[in-house]
């Protein structure tokens, strides 16, 4: 079987409402609670949250949703 690490995408999510440090690590949590081994990069000027994971778009996307940010499809 394959390794995980072969199947890791990296996607890249324009997330509204982050405005500090706190916004960011909630982010990260409901992130690595969907995969604890995602890679992230929040760049919280240009709103970019990006993530390297095995998991499918939509999973994450909605992860930061429920954490009441506003996320481009």
């Amino acid at each position: 079987s394959l390794g995980l690490e072969s199947c890791a995408m990296n996607y890249e999510f324009t997330v509204t409402g982050m405005t500090c440090g706190h916004c960011e690590k909630a982010v990260s949590k409901a992130i690595q609670k969907q995969d604890p081994e995602a890679q992230i990069r929040i760049l919280r000027e240009q709103n970019l949250v990006q993530i390297s994971s095995t998991r499918e778009r939509e999973t994450l996307r909605q992860a930061i949703v429920e954490e009441g940010y506003a996320v481009a499809p």
